[in-house]
């Protein structure tokens, strides 16, 4: 299974780990703000007891310490974290690294560090966070892929099944989905079709 999955949901609770498990959904990225470090320490326990004993991924979102201390594998940084992190305790830990970039300076600091993914977005406008930089749009991709070479893209913000073949064919490796899971009217059913398209996706 290549990592991250090409079908790379984003979530923000336990009780959403739990339910794309149980869907077999093989990389999932657990994103709650603002927590202390004992709620993280506990969300992070709970969220690893919800996908022990299926093929999930489970990337911790920020909390770097949590994620060591608790025996994770993977996170995932955006750049105001990313300055704030001891890379080389994670890297010690043997923790994967996902890094997210907005433009090209951000995208040259995460290459510093040899993520194992680098993320680009907003790739369309998106709602649910607030944003300083402006959409990507599509063609951005290309532009990225070909500065991060071999090491995995994932392409998020505002993205629907409907845009996947273009943001793949745009040159993504993974597609990065939050909205389009967590404001479905059917997230079950969501899920499934895009598992059924692209999460076997070589």
């Amino acid at each position: 299974m290549p990592y991250p999955d090409r079908f790379y949901p984003v979530v923000d609770s336990v009780a959403w780990v739990a339910r794309l498990a149980k869907l077999d959904v093989g990389t999932v990225q657990l994103r709650a703000k603002d927590l202390g470090d004992a709620a993280a320490h506990a969300l992070v326990r709970e969220a690893l007891d919800a996908t022990r004993g299926t093929p999930t991924k489970l990337v911790v979102n920020d909390y770097w310490r949590a994620a060591i201390d608790c025996g994770a594998q993977h996170l995932h940084l955006g750049q105001e974290d990313l300055a704030d992190a001891d890379i080389a305790a994670i890297r010690k830990a043997g923790l994967t690294l996902g890094i997210s970039t907005h433009d090209e300076d951000e995208l040259a600091i995460a290459l510093q560090h040899r993520p194992d993914y680098v993320a680009l977005g907003p790739i369309f406008f998106t709602t649910l966070k607030a944003m300083r930089f402006k959409p990507q749009g599509p063609e951005r991709i290309a532009v990225w892929k070909k500065a991060v070479g071999n090491i995995p893209l994932v392409a998020i913000g505002g993205i629907k099944l409907e845009h996947a073949p273009d943001i793949f064919a745009a040159g993504a490796d993974s597609i990065a989905v939050v909205s389009d899971i967590t404001q479905n009217a059917d997230p079950d059913a969501r899920v499934r079709a895009w598992l059924g398209q692209y999460a076997e996706a070589a």
